[in-house]
């Protein structure tokens, strides 16, 4: 699914404010590849792709371990979706693919 491929800035709205990142996707097939990067560190990640909709788990370490568990849809250069934080619930993810 080529359409999902780029690179996209992202926002996280989390009780810690809203967290940027940049999230990078090579898809092949039913999975991808790619890398989520933000002032917390930067993560290789690997996902699965289902039509428009990626979804991926990303370890974090800071403020503390845990493992996040994250969809995102791509519709056009837009990305909405959701990060699961375990116990913390879930925060809204947004972003744009850049140029």
């Amino acid at each position: 699914m080529a359409g999902v491929d780029g690179t996209y800035d992202c926002t996280v709205k989390s009780p810690l404010g809203d967290q940027k990142l940049t999230l990078t996707v090579k898809a092949d097939g039913n999975s991808f590849t790619g890398q989520a990067s933000g002032a917390m560190g930067a993560a290789d990640v690997t996902g699965t792709v289902d039509g428009a909709t990626l979804a991926w788990k990303q370890q974090m370490t800071s403020p503390m371990p845990m493992t996040l568990d994250i969809t995102a849809t791509v519709d056009g250069d837009n990305v909405t979706g959701n990060v699961g934080a375990g116990a913390f619930g879930s925060f809204p993810l947004t972003g744009t693919r850049t140029a």
